[in-house]
C-alpha cells in the first residue's frame, strides 16, 4: 500500500486550523491538486459525512467521493474512498506544538496512485504527489498566517 505523508507547522491555534481544514470548500484554496471539493451530506462534519471532489495528478482528472470514518475534533479526521478509480484513506491530524499546530497529512492508497496510470508508475506518482502535498501544506500555512494578519 503506497503512502504519502507530509507535515507542516502552522503558527495558528489548533481549533482555527481544524475549522479551516474541515470545511470542504476551503480545500481547493490551498491543496494544489484539488480542482473542486464539496460536502454532499447535511450537517456538521462527523462519521458518515461525505465529500465529493476532483483531483488532478500529473494532468489526469480523478473524480472521487469520500466518507469520514473518524472525526475527533480538533485532533484527527479520517476519510475513506466511497467512489472513484482509487481506493484511499486520507488522515489529517492537528497536534498542538509550541510554535502553533502541527498538521500531518497522510494518504494511503490500496492500489497505488499509479493505478490510474499503471502500476509501474506508482513510485514516480507517489514522489510527485508527495512534493505537491508538501507545497500544498506550505500554501495552507501561508494562507492561514496571512488571514490572521489582516
Amino acid at each position: 500500500m503506497p503512502v504519502v505523508e507530509q507535515s507542516v507547522v502552522i503558527s495558528r491555534p489548533r481549533a482555527e486550523v481544524w475549522d479551516y481544514l474541515t470545511n470542504a470548500d476551503n480545500w481547493p484554496n490551498w491543496e494544489n491538486s484539488m480542482v473542486e471539493c464539496r460536502q454532499t451530506t447535511d450537517g456538521p462534519l462527523g462519521v458518515g459525512t461525505q465529500w465529493r471532489g476532483v483531483t488532478r495528478i500529473l494532468g489526469k482528472r480523478i473524480d472521487w467521493t469520500s466518507e469520514f470514518t473518524e472525526v475527533d475534533a480538533p485532533k484527527v479526521s479520517t476519510a475513506k474512498s466511497a467512489g472513484g478509480p482509487i481506493n484511499f484513506t486520507l488522515s489529517t491530524k492537528c497536534e498542538e506544538v509550541e510554535q502553533g499546530t502541527l498538521v500531518v497529512y497522510r494518504l494511503d492508497t490500496e492500489s497505488g496512485l499509479g493505478g490510474v496510470f499503471g502500476r509501474m508508475a506508482d513510485p514516480l506518482v507517489a514522489k510527485v504527489y508527495g512534493r505537491s502535498v508538501q507545497a500544498s501544506l506550505e500554501n495552507l500555512a501561508d494562507l492561514l498566517d496571512h488571514q490572521a494578519s489582516q
